[in-house]
Order: structure tokens, then C-alpha cells, then sequence
């Protein structure tokens, strides 16, 4: 007989696992410390530009988060590219020439 979950209190969610969140959250600023740090160019890069919109779309106040954070990161063509410019993913969408995507 399968069980109903049990749901925690706003409270119990954030005793059990703030400590966890806070650590990542401070990994992220220090990963952005660093890279505005560093000396070389691309100062502008997509992947940092993804970073900040991720940021600035989590404390829209706005639902969905996790799923809206997804979308952004994710690759929403549907038509395959001839040939991959690399061998791995990049984790954000790359900018296409002429600005489009």
C-alpha cells in the first residue's frame, strides 16, 4: 500500500537543509570572485552571462524556479546541428552569429 509523502514545514525544510545551500551559494560567489580576478579576455563570456540571469531570475519572486533556471540553460532548438564545435556541452546556450536563438 503506497503512503502519502510527508511534508515538512517551512521551518523543517530549512532547518534540514539550509546549511547545505548556504555552502552552494557561497561556492557560486567565490567562482564569480575568481573570474572577475583573472586576467585574459573574454570578460563577456555566455556562460557567465547565463550565471547572472540564473541569479537575477531567482530572486524575481516568481514560481518554478528549478524549471525556469532549466529552460534558460537549456538548448530549446529543435533542428540538429550539422557538426558539434566541441566534444562536451558547454551547460548554457552559446551565442549563434547574428544574435539570434
Amino acid at each position: 500500500m503506497a503512503h502519502a509523502p510527508v511534508l515538512l514545514s517551512k521551518r523543517a525544510l530549512i532547518d534540514r537543509s539550509y546549511l547545505e545551500h548556504r555552502a552552494k551559494v557561497l561556492d557560486l560567489a567565490a567562482f564569480i570572485d575568481r573570474v572577475e580576478r583573472a586576467s585574459g579576455e573574454d570578460g563577456d563570456d555566455f556562460r557567465m552571462r547565463a550565471l547572472q540571469a540564473c541569479c537575477a531570475l531567482l530572486l524575481d519572486g516568481k514560481p518554478h524556479r528549478a524549471q525556469r533556471v532549466l529552460e534558460l540553460l537549456s538548448d530549446q532548438t529543435l533542428d540538429p546541428i550539422a557538426k558539434a564545435g566541441s566534444k562536451g556541452a558547454t551547460g548554457a546556450v552559446p551565442p549563434v552569429a547574428g544574435g539570434a536563438r
